[in-house]
């Protein structure tokens, strides 16, 4: 594989100023269909502001300063507990849910006057003894790490309040591999619906991070390029990270008043929810030694990587083959060559050594090659959104969403035709600048690809 640093002009591929938006009757289904695989009396799910994904993908209500709960019980009870100012925030929940205010989600010294105890809301509601109760917390535990007793990722509190309530510790069951499982999880699959709002988000996420790339110039702060990239209040799904230096570059560090100067590495990324994309380089407009040793070899892997997802790939074979390419260079991934993404940026993978688990469609999937090893002042990264989606999923957004598959359809053939990248068409990016690398941020329109 050749790969050439070239001249290459980024097409504006546009973006939706409409945000989409979910109707509710996806909602009731998400929630139906999580109680019904569950196969328990009750479902609980945790949200919190850090951890909100779970949550808002049942009720597009996500806590804003407390935590909260959703409890899916029989005969199509719904109940959605929230503190003081999510008892303000209630009306944009779209699952039809009664709200019911528990105070002790609330902030310190806010009133916890108004509403009863944790376990008597749950009495209340109909929780009793004999109970079986399944948990959602925000992650959960593999075979790998796995601890001799029964562990949920969610406040100690709500477990015991759970378990006094039933009065059996044995019946509380976790059950959020239900909702993220890297293929058997009912958020590894995206409606119709989702994958446009997604594709809005990632298209902005990308073009604000272009913004960024190309305001990066020697002399100003860090502040003063990230402020170029017209943010407009579209919710994220990381904090805005931009880090310049010689020395060890911290990648994931906020933007600083630091002056950027010649020949530092740079880091940027961040994501709006359904999409993030990074890129990390040089402040430098020409630097043959770097692109050679490093950057060429590292987007090898990001080829390699579009060249062999599709429909079908298996993750572990998609590690080894990326992997094998990447150490003809001297690199490997750090974490893992891609997974998962939606509104929280991170939900599982399938890329993963040893994985039998297979790509398909409906997926959104965030390629992000993060390599090492990394000597000081040198940084390297191209992270992009996509969906997978099959011929039949293809035609349905085409024929539904026609703007959509336009931008869509303009990137593949962006990415075939200009960067060379052999791409199937099981792969829609999502981004502005799908597999657009140009690694020295004074030479912005230079970029490399790939003269196979």
């Amino acid at each position: 594989m050749d790969i050439l640093w070239k001249r290459i002009e980024l097409p504006d591929f546009g973006v939706s100023n409409d945000m989409p938006e979910i109707p509710k009757e996806i909602y009731k289904k998400r929630a139906n269909e999580l109680y019904k695989r569950a196969e328990k009396n009750w479902v609980i799910v945790y949200g919190d502001r850090e951890h909100f994904a779970n949550l808002h993908y049942l009720t597009e209500f996500d806590p804003r300063f407390e935590e909260a709960v959703l409890v899916l019980g029989p005969d199509d009870k719904r109940y959605l507990l929230v503190g003081n100012e999510g008892f303000m925030y209630k009306s944009v929940a779209k699952l039809d849910a009664e709200v019911i205010l528990y105070q002790s989600f609330s902030l310190l010294g806010q009133d916890r006057s108004k509403s009863p105890k944790l376990t008597e809301i749950l009495k209340n509601i109909g929780l009793s003894k004999g109970d079986t109760v399944g948990v959602c917390g925000w992650k959960y535990a593999e075979k790998e790490t796995k601890e001799d007793f029964t562990e949920f990722y969610a406040p100690a509190f709500l477990i015991d309040s759970i378990k006094y309530v039933i009065g059996d510790e044995q019946a509380i069951q976790d059950v959020t591999s239900i909702l993220m499982h890297p293929t058997k999880g009912l958020r590894a699959y995206n409606e119709l619906e989702q994958i446009v709002a997604f594709e809005w988000a990632a298209a902005r996420a990308s073009k604000a991070l272009l913004k960024i790339v190309r305001s990066t110039q020697v002399g100003i702060s860090e502040f003063e390029a990230v402020s170029k990239m017209g943010y407009a209040g579209e919710p994220l799904t990381t904090y805005v990270m931009y880090a310049s230096g010689k020395g060890k570059i911290v990648g994931l560090r906020s933007p600083s008043s630091k002056i950027i100067e010649k020949g530092d590495a740079i880091f940027t990324a961040f994501g709006y929810r359904g999409g993030l994309s990074a890129r990390g380089g040089l402040a430098e407009k020409e630097h043959e030694q770097f692109l050679e040793q490093w950057a060429i070899p590292y987007y090898k892997g990001i080829v390699t990587w579009y060249e062999t997802v599709r429909v079908g790939s298996v993750g572990g074979e998609v590690y080894e083959r990326v992997l094998d390419v990447m150490e003809q260079g001297g690199l490997r991934p750090a974490l893992n060559p891609g997974h998962l993404t939606g509104t929280d940026e991170w939900l599982h993978t399938p890329f993963r050594p040893g994985s039998k688990e297979k790509i398909s469609s409906g997926m959104a999937i965030q390629c992000d090659i993060i390599p090492e090893p990394m000597p000081e002042g040198i940084n390297l990264n191209c992270e992009d959104s996509l969906i997978i989606a099959d011929q039949h999923l293809r035609e349905e957004l085409e024929a539904k969403y026609p703007k959509v598959w336009n931008r869509i359809k303009a990137r593949q053939d962006f990415m075939r035709n200009q960067l060379g990248i052999n791409l199937s068409d099981d792969i829609l990016p999502t981004s502005a600048t799908p597999g657009y690398y140009a690694p020295l941020f004074l030479s912005p329109n230079y970029a490399l690809v790939s003269n196979i």
